[in-house]
C-alpha cells in the first residue's frame, strides 16, 4: 500500500464499528442511544488509538425512524441531542454536533459531505454514527413495558429535520402511501419492462435474493441471519405472507432491528499524526447525491433516473467503468431497488456473460430484508462491511449506493484501500440541474377510463385491503384506488395480470375511485 504522493487533505475512512442485539432481556432493552455508544466504542477500538475519542471534532448521527415522521414522536420519549449524547458516553467533545435529515441516502450523503468538509479545513476528524431500536420498542409495546429514552442534553445542535416532502397529498389519496405498496407498484412496472410474467417475476425475485441470504447467514451483525431456499421465498406461507403485491414478508426490509453502525473519517493528515497503521486506511473515490422528482412526474416507473445520474457522476469523479469494481452493496429495501440498480449499472442482476464475469455479490450485509432493514441508517452498516472487504481484498473497489424515500433521493460512492490521485468533492446533482425536482402537483383529478401503468394490493392482518393503480389516459398518468376491502376490484387486480388492463375510474371529492 502506498503512503508516498498522498495529498494530506484528503479523506479517508481509519475505523468502523457495528453492534446488533438479537434477543435482549425484557429488563435490559437496549436504546438507540445505547446501540451508537456500542458501535461508536468499537469503531474507536478498531482505529487502534486509545484516545482518539479527544480528536473528534464533528459527530453527525443519522436520524431515528422515531425522528423521520412530521408530528409524530416515539412511544418512550427522545433524547434532544444524540451527537452530543454519544460524545459524553464515548469522552468526546465535539464542535460541531449534525442531526441528519430523514432518509436511507443519509449515511453516504454524510460521507461525501464530511469528505469535502474534510478537504476544505471545515473539520479533521469526523464519527458518523446511527442506529435504531425498533426491535425493542416493539418487544417493550407488546409486554406493556415502560421504556425511558428521553434526554435534557442540549448544547449546539445542526437538526437538519425531515427535509422536503417525498409524496404529495394527491398521490396519498390516490393510493400511495407506505414504501411496500409504491414498491410493489414500482416491481410490476419493472416486470412489464422486462416482458416478465407474475410467475416469471416472482421466481426472479427470489434467484435475487436468496444468495442475500447466505451472506446475511455468515454475518455477526445480521437480525435476521437466516439462510432461506428460492421455493421459500417465491412461495405464499405462514412465514411468508403477502405484503403488498407482488412482496411477500421476505421480499420487504424488515425494521424490528437493534443495530448500530458508526465510522470515522478524517484527513490524511490526522491520520498520519496520529500514527494510525496505514492497511486501515480506506479512501473515498468519488461519490455523488442525486433527487429524483414525484414519482407521479417521472417519466418512467420502470427504471430510476436518479440512481443512473448518480452511479455515472461517481464512477466519472472516480476515473473508472463499472468494470473496474470489484464489490457491491446495492440498497436492498426491496427487489427493484436492486434491480434498478443493476440497470442503472448496465449490469445483470444475476450475471453478466457478455463481460464474462461470474455472478456478483450485490450485498456486503445481506441485505434489508435479511441483515435488518436499521431504518435511515441501513447504509452506515453496507459502509462499514466495505471497509472490512476492502481491507481483505486490498486495491480492489467497492460500490455502495444508498436510497431513500421512493426511490426518491440517491447516494453513491466509490472505495479502496489505494486513493484517487484527482479526488474532489461531489456537489449535489439536483443543484446542477441534471434532474429537475420541482415540485409540481401531480394530476389531482382523472380522466373516467384508462389503462393500468402500474398497481398494486395492500394486505392488513394478511387480508387485502385496498388496490391501487398508476393509470395512463392519453399519455397522462393518474392514480385511482378501489374503496376499501371491495372484494370484487380487489379480486380483479388479482385476478391475472392486470397491467396494461382498461380500467373504469370515477373522480369523487377525496379521491379517483377505481372501478375495474
Amino acid at each position: 500500500m502506498t503512503t508516498n504522493n498522498i495529498n494530506d487533505s484528503m479523506p479517508v475512512l481509519v475505523a468502523v464499528g457495528q453492534t446488533v442485539q438479537r434477543d435482549p432481556a425484557l429488563d435490559s432493552l437496549p436504546s438507540p442511544l445505547s446501540l451508537a455508544v456500542a458501535a461508536s466504542s468499537a469503531a474507536l477500538a478498531d482505529s487502534g488509538i486509545p484516545d482518539l475519542a479527544k480528536h473528534i471534532d464533528t459527530i453527525a448521527f443519522v436520524r431515528i425512524n422515531s425522528d423521520s415522521i412530521p408530528g409524530r414522536s416515539g412511544p418512550f420519549g427522545r433524547s434532544d441531542n444524540l451527537p452530543r449524547a454519544v460524545g459524553d458516553a464515548i469522552g468526546a467533545d465535539p464542535v460541531r454536533a449534525i442531526y441528519s435529515v430523514v432518509g436511507g441516502q443519509a449515511p453516504q450523503q454524510l460521507v461525501n459531505e464530511m469528505s469535502a468538509r474534510i478537504a476544505a479545513g471545515d473539520c479533521e476528524v469526523v464519527l458518523l454514527t446511527g442506529s435504531e431500536a425498533i426491535g425493542a420498542m416493539k418487544t417493550a409495546q407488546r409486554g406493556k413495558l415502560e421504556l425511558s429514552w428521553a434526554q435534557e442534553r442540549g448544547g449546539q445542535l445542526e437538526d437538519r429535520g425531515t427535509g422536503p416532502e417525498l409524496i404529495s397529498a394527491a398521490e396519498i389519496a390516490g393510493g400511495m402511501g407506505n414504501p411496500p405498496q409504491v414498491y410493489g407498484a414500482f416491481e410490476h412496472a419493472w416486470r412489464h419492462s422486462k416482458g416478465l410474467t407474475k410467475a416469471e417475476h416472482q421466481a426472479h425475485m427470489a434467484a435475487l435474493f436468496q444468495p442475500f441470504t447466505e451472506v446475511a447467514a455468515a454475518n455477526p451483525y445480521a437480525q435476521f441471519g437466516t439462510a432461506r431456499s428460492a421455493e421459500f421465498l417465491s412461495t405464499a406461507s405462514q412465514e411468508n405472507y403477502p405484503v403488498a403485491d407482488p412482496f411477500l414478508k421476505w421480499h420487504v426490509a424488515q425494521d424490528a432491528v437493534n443495530q448500530g453502525a458508526a465510522l470515522v473519517l478524517m484527513s490524511v493528515r490526522k491520520a498520519k499524526e496520529l500514527g494510525i497503521d496505514r492497511e486501515r486506511w480506506v479512501f473515498p473515490l468519488g461519490g455523488a447525491d442525486t433527487q429524483d422528482k414525484l414519482v407521479t412526474l417521472r417519466p418512467s416507473l420502470s427504471s430510476s433516473q436518479a440512481m443512473a445520474c448518480a452511479a455515472d457522476a461517481a464512477l466519472k469523479g472516480a476515473g473508472i467503468g463499472i468494470e473496474d469494481v470489484a464489490h457491491f452493496d446495492l440498497y436492498s429495501c426491496f427487489p427493484c431497488a436492486v434491480q434498478y440498480a443493476c440497470d442503472a449499472l448496465g449490469l445483470n442482476s444475476q450475471t453478466d456473460a457478455e463481460a464474462g464475469l461470474a455472478q456478483r455479490q450485490l450485498t456486503q450485509t445481506g441485505g434489508l430484508p435479511f441483515f435488518g432493514g436499521a431504518g435511515n441508517n441501513y447504509s452506515m452498516h453496507g459502509i462499514a462491511s466495505m471497509v472490512e472487504t476492502l481491507r481483505a481484498d486490498p486495491g480492489s473497489t467497492g460500490f455502495v449506493l444508498a436510497n431513500g424515500g421512493f426511490m426518491s433521493k440517491e447516494s453513491v460512492g466509490l472505495y479502496s484501500t489505494e486513493p484517487n490521485p484527482n479526488w474532489q468533492p461531489v456537489n449535489n446533482l439536483v443543484a446542477q440541474g441534471i434532474i429537475d425536482d420541482t415540485p409540481d402537483a401531480p394530476q389531482a383529478k382523472a380522466p373516467t377510463s384508462g389503462q393500468v401503468e402500474a398497481y398494486s394490493v395492500v394486505y392488513v392482518k394478511r387480508q387485502p385491503l385496498f388496490g391501487y393503480v398508476f393509470g395512463i389516459s392519453q399519455g397522462e398518468r393518474f392514480l385511482a384506488r378501489t374503496d376499501s376491502r371491495d372484494e370484487v376490484a380487489i379480486a380483479s387486480l388479482l385476478d391475472g395480470d392486470a397491467l396494461g388492463r382498461e380500467i373504469k375510474v370515477e373522480p369523487t371529492e377525496k379521491r379517483n375511485r377505481l372501478l375495474l
